[in-house]
């Protein structure tokens, strides 16, 4: 059976959900973030320890102003609704991206809650937000240039080493909902051998079921990671 201990979410969809309610966009958004509760509880129940959700990118400043301030105070509210009640239940908060952009009450709140102590952790929440692989990569290159690293001490694990995942296992798994077919700048080099699962259901309609679906589906894939299977002879 494939090893499962990373799922990585490009949560899509919620603008349309909303809109085709005639509510519009951030009653889609609103809707999503009860959908990332569910998807959090399932996690806990199959004991999946580390899910990391695409909440907001670097592209994502390019939409209307009204929509982008709804949805940072509504990250905010979530986080001091709901942090108490993860927590309890042993989950433990951080995030990848560029928080410096962020409003600061955003980030205050960010801080406090990925400080937290948990007792006993169940379940890694990563949230990427002011996320873009490209920048990722570009600040790596940042970090290995200032540490004067020399050609011959890069490799693999060193280059890993300056990334915003650093000491977290890249994804085996990566969903996205609403039927697009890309990753859209998430997690370039994190994703290169993960095992992508596309459905064309909406963020807010994800539930329980799709989530087993995924993971039925990666379960019968044949990992081969640019290798012959084993029961292969040639």
């Amino acid at each position: 059976m494939n090893k499962l201990s990373h799922v990585a979410f490009i949560m899509d969809g919620n603008g349309r959900w909303g809109k085709i309610r005639k509510k519009g966009r951030n009653f889609g958004h609103l809707n999503g973030v009860k959908t990332v509760k569910k998807v959090v509880e399932s996690s806990l129940k199959l004991k999946i320890p580390i899910v990391t959700f695409y909440v907001f990118s670097t592209e994502n400043w390019n939409r209307p102003k009204e929509e982008v301030d709804a949805l940072m105070d509504l990250l905010v509210s979530t986080i001091v609704q709901e942090m108490d009640d993860l927590n309890k239940k042993g989950v433990r908060l951080s995030t990848i991206g560029d928080l410096t952009a962020l409003p600061n009450n955003c980030n205050s709140q960010l801080k406090t809650a990925c400080e937290r102590e948990i007792d006993e952790v169940r379940l890694d929440l990563v949230l990427a937000l002011n996320y873009s692989a490209k920048w990722e990569i570009i600040e790596a290159v940042k970090g290995v240039v200032k540490d004067g690293l020399s050609v011959d001490d890069i490799n693999a694990d060193v280059f890993e080493s300056f990334l915003q995942t650093k000491g977290i296992p890249d994804p085996e798994l990566m969903i996205r909902t609403s039927g697009e077919h890309r990753i859209s700048n998430f997690m370039l080099w994190q994703l290169a051998y993960a095992e992508f699962h596309f459905t064309s259901v909406l963020w807010p309609d994800f539930r329980s079921e799709h989530f087993l679906t995924s993971i039925k589906d990666f379960q019968n894939r044949d990992r081969r990671f640019g290798g012959l299977h084993q029961t292969t002879d040639k």
